[in-house]
């Protein structure tokens, strides 16, 4: 009961949440990338099952924050670099997420047109474990950050329940988002990217604010948002045109004793006053005249 009237303990609870939130973009839309190549009926199920192994693997890591700690012991040296569990965990999360958004960019960009096929969906197993994999990434590195945050587990807790709750709120409209607009998941893709680079910059202690990132991707979306804003217009516009067209058309069909305007050109115009001008030929008449003389 004393945290809940701590003041102090609610405005940790708060930044965390919202931290938590952003922090979990990139799994959210790594999330929405996987299960768009699932049948339909299927993808649903899947976002929510990623999130729900999210929050599973982010409570357990919570509650073993003397373990967590102990992940950040360097293990051994190479060069100038001292490597621990986490930096390893970051640097195969970091190569597989831009191994994956190079392959699935290279589809979406020439890879239909090369085999000339149509790309087989994605087996529920192979997604679930390749969202298990970038789950486990995403949580250690958003957990670590949390424990430098707050200092009651409960708190932490608390926060990573509510954001993973959002995000679970939140699944299906980005993802069905997502998949009806090509160029937003072209730029999905390009956000993992910058993912990818930052996490491997991270296992080899070069750090890359977040800020920097997400800066990058909200102004980029903004873009994005004008486009989609600018097409919608453009296609309104269009179909006002062809109903406008097409009430025409009928309106023509309906009343076919209007007359007909034609617009002639100057050259047309004279030879038709000409012709009007010119006097009708003369026609040919027949006579009877008389035979000679009669004897």
């Amino acid at each position: 009961m004393e945290l809940l009237t701590d003041p102090a303990v609610w405005a940790s609870f708060l930044t965390l949440a919202a931290l938590e939130i952003v922090l979990g973009i990139d799994n959210l839309v790594f999330i929405s990338i996987i299960t768009a190549r699932l049948p339909e009926e299927r993808r649903s199920f899947a976002r929510r099952f990623g999130l729900t192994l999210a929050l599973v693997l982010r409570v357990l890591l919570l509650f073993s924050i003397a373990w967590i700690v102990r992940l950040t012991t360097p293990i051994f040296t190479f060069g100038d670099y001292a490597f621990s569990w986490r930096d390893l965990v970051l640097l195969a999360g970091g190569l597989f997420l831009l191994v994956k958004a190079t392959l699935e960019i290279h589809h979406e960009v020439e890879g239909a047109e090369e085999t000339g096929q149509v790309r087989a969906h994605l087996g529920f197993g192979a997604a679930i474990a390749q969202i298990a994999v970038l789950d486990l990434v995403f949580s250690l590195d958003s957990i670590i950050t949390a424990v430098g945050m707050a200092e009651h587990v409960e708190v932490m807790v608390a926060a990573v329940v509510v954001a993973i709750l959002v995000m679970m709120v939140a699944a299906d409209p980005v993802g069905r988002f997502v998949l009806a607009h090509p160029t937003v998941k072209m730029l999905a893709l390009a956000f993992l990217l910058l993912v990818g680079v930052a996490l491997v910059a991270e296992a080899l202690q070069f750090h890359i604010p977040r800020g920097y990132l997400y800066f990058a991707i909200a102004f980029s979306a903004l873009v994005e948002g004008l486009n989609q804003l600018a097409r919608r217009r453009r296609r309104r516009r269009t179909t006002t045109q062809a109903a406008t067209a097409e009430a025409d058309s009928r309106a023509s069909v309906r009343d076919p004793e209007t007359p007909k305007v034609t617009i002639s050109t100057p050259g047309q115009a004279e030879s038709q006053s000409r012709s009007s001008e010119t006097p009708p030929a003369p026609t040919a008449t027949s006579h009877n005249h008389p035979s000679g003389r009669t004897g």
